[in-house]
């Protein structure tokens, strides 16, 4: 089962941070100045909740 989501926000307010936070990595290189993030980020995060595989 898989789902596919984005984070889609105004410039500088969080993104690429929440990305390295959901992932537990860095690949999002996060700045303090807008437009720091041109490419989009693709990573994998397993959610282990029971519920999901009812809607599945």
């Amino acid at each position: 089962m898989g789902f596919k989501c984005g984070i889609v926000g105004l410039p500088n307010v969080g993104k690429s941070t929440l990305f390295n936070a959901l992932t537990t990595s860095k690949k999002a290189q996060a700045e303090n100045f807008p437009f720091c993030t041109i490419d989009p980020n693709v990573g994998i995060v397993s959610v282990p909740d029971e519920r999901l595989n009812k809607i599945s």
